[in-house]
């Protein structure tokens, strides 16, 4: 019984959003987009340190690929995003 407790794992917690009503469709795609977009919207009026702009990163990091981020918050750093988030 013990050599089976040692066995056990621990994995890590997934994020998992809940359904969203303005997103009905199987594909996640627009929900993934805004997510990100209203997370960059949120600390940037409230900072990072702002509870509820947590809840569209865990939603953002958890929808959307991390490739799509990646480009994201280069097309940010350059200047070239197609959202004005300020």
């Amino acid at each position: 019984m013990a050599d089976d407790e040692d066995k056990l794992v621990t994995k890590p917690f997934k994020f998992v959003t809940g359904f969203d009503a303005r997103f009905p469709n199987q594909n996640q795609t627009k929900h993934c987009w805004q997510n990100y977009v209203d997370y960059h919207k949120c600390i940037l009026a409230k900072s990072e340190d702002f509870a509820p702009c947590r809840q569209f990163y865990l939603a953002y990091r958890s929808l959307c690929p991390s490739a799509w981020c990646e480009r994201w918050d280069d097309q940010r750093d350059k200047g070239n995003f197609p959202v004005d988030l300020e």
